[in-house]
């Protein structure tokens, strides 16, 4: 199979994981919104971004092993592969136990640091327990499985198993929301869908992967990545999950589920942009590592431009239609104001920012680059914490999320110069072109949404509107293509043939 078939498979696979995710995150915000209100649905985010941030004690272990497999896949060195997932096994099972005691001091510690009246302070810290038991079984099962299959290029299978996960998970609480069962009581019923994917990867990567010895000699050399991929870890968290720490520390529960609401639309950008991310990392990294550069220029070249197509489109959509789609979503919904325009415009914004970084972040990521990035990483957490510590003190939720565009902007350019200096087949130029190409495109998008105004009060108006948005939006993509991209745009096509 070749690497363009990988990706295709890969790519299908993801897309209906992700239509399926993007389903499932906007049925059970709303559900928890009509049966248990703004407050609850805020609590339950605030926890999950706590345990979240208990992840890093992963140190950045996933990145290494994906990268430290890359090598022995292709050559099929088998005792090596087996040494480096014992090795991953052993530092999963440590940071499991370490994630585990965290989680219990955060049970016991945070029913004291937030005001709700609908749960008691018990029941808060057993809701802590549930959902921090999720996160555990990432270390003790799932991780080592994910870490093989997506160096591997298998990322299809993952996905197949997070779909079983997420139409499990989504009907159990669902079903047991409608039934005015308690809220910790529904989360914890609801591991059983975890509890269900890990075993199905177990199941897979047992029988297809027969040469694994778990008891070889662990390759711990094989990881010393890990502690450089940390940085890598620890921007990821802080891009999605700083906001709702500090809206949660600056503001309220109620403010926390306004962002979670408009997040939405964000989690949506990426599931489908993560359609076309599915196996791309692993993909590039095998071309790093057997040094195919000639074929690493023009397969970069040709992934970069169809991505960049794709955020243009979305987002300049996506400022179009945000509002319509935050006020008919919470229509009914009055113990907070959701009808906050500014709030869509600066969220997506930053999405536009973040996404725009992507394929040279990906490019670190195959390359193994972390080392190389630390201090710039580093400089970027700084940036969004302060700025977002200052700004979401005296403007709230708009100032927090303006503090993680200020951060997002300054990766962007820093990546625009890291890249070429350390893979010299990728053009500073072009990229530059491309991206303010990115940003002109969306704004083209967006502005005639700023003349016409069109009433749209329900989800039929709302569909039958985006699909308009949607061709005008092709409509100037494929416009720009034709004038400025045409030589790259007849190899995809002719790559895809």
């Amino acid at each position: 199979m070749t690497r363009t078939e990988k990706f295709l498979k890969n790519s299908a696979s993801t897309a209906l994981l992700q239509i399926i995710t993007m389903l499932s995150g906007f049925i059970i915000p709303r559900v928890m919104l009509d049966i248990y209100g703004s407050e609850i649905n805020g609590l339950i985010s605030s926890i999950t971004q706590f345990i979240n941030y208990f992840m890093l004690v992963e140190a950045g272990l996933s990145a290494a092993v994906v990268y430290s497999l890359y090598k022995p896949l292709a050559e099929k060195d088998y005792i090596k592969i087996s040494s480096i997932v014992t090795a991953a096994k052993n530092f999963y099972n440590k940071s499991g136990y370490i994630f585990v005691g965290l989680t219990v001091c955060l049970a016991i510690s945070y029913p004291f640091f937030v005001t709700t009246n609908e749960l008691s302070l018990i029941e808060v810290g057993i809701l802590v327990l549930v959902l921090g038991v999720s996160g555990a079984l990432e270390f003790f099962t799932l991780a080592k499985y994910r870490a093989i299959l997506t160096a591997d290029q298998k990322v299809y299978i993952i996905s197949l198993a997070s779909i079983i996960y997420v139409i499990v998970n989504t009907s159990i609480i669902v079903v047991l929301s409608y039934l005015n069962v308690n809220i910790v009581l529904v989360r914890a019923i609801a591991l059983l869908s975890v509890f269900l994917r890990s075993y199905l990867l177990y199941f897979f990567v047992k029988k297809h992967y027969t040469y694994l010895n778990y008891n070889e000699i662990p390759d711990n050399k094989a990881l010393d990545k890990r502690w450089d991929a940390l940085y890598m870890q620890i921007i990821g968290v802080i891009n999605s999950g700083l906001p709702i720490l500090l809206a949660t520390l600056f503001t309220n529960l109620k403010t926390v589920s306004v962002y979670v609401v408009f997040n939405l639309v964000i989690i949506g950008i990426n599931g489908i942009l993560g359609v076309f991310m599915g196996g791309v990392s692993s993909t590039f990294g095998d071309i790093i590592a057997r040094k195919e550069y000639k074929n690493l220029k023009k397969a970069y070249n040709e992934f970069q431009l169809i991505y960049y197509l794709i955020i243009a489109s979305i987002h300049g959509i996506s400022f179009a239609m945000i509002m319509s789609f935050i006020l008919i979503y919470t229509k009914g919904i009055t113990d907070v104001n959701y009808n906050l325009p500014w709030t869509g415009f600066i969220i997506v914004l930053n999405s536009l920012m973040y996404s725009i970084k992507t394929p040279q972040g990906m490019l670190t990521i195959a390359a193994g680059l972390y080392k190389e990035s630390r201090s710039r990483i580093t400089l970027q957490t700084v940036i969004a914490v302060v700025f977002g510590t200052l700004l979401g003190y005296f403007y709230g939720l708009n100032g927090i999320i303006i503090g993680m565009l200020l951060a997002n902007l300054y990766r962007t350019i820093d990546l625009i110069f890291f890249i070429p200096k350390y893979i010299p087949q990728i053009s500073k130029t072009t990229t530059i072109y491309r991206m303010l190409g990115v940003i002109i495109l969306s704004f083209i998008i967006y502005i005639p949404m700023l003349f016409l105004h069109i009433e749209i009060n329900d989800f039929g108006v709302w569909i039958i509107s985006s699909i308009g948005m949607i061709i005008y939006a092709c409509i100037v993509i494929s416009i720009y293509t034709v004038f400025f991209e045409r030589n790259t745009m007849k190899g995809i096509i002719h790559r895809f043939r």
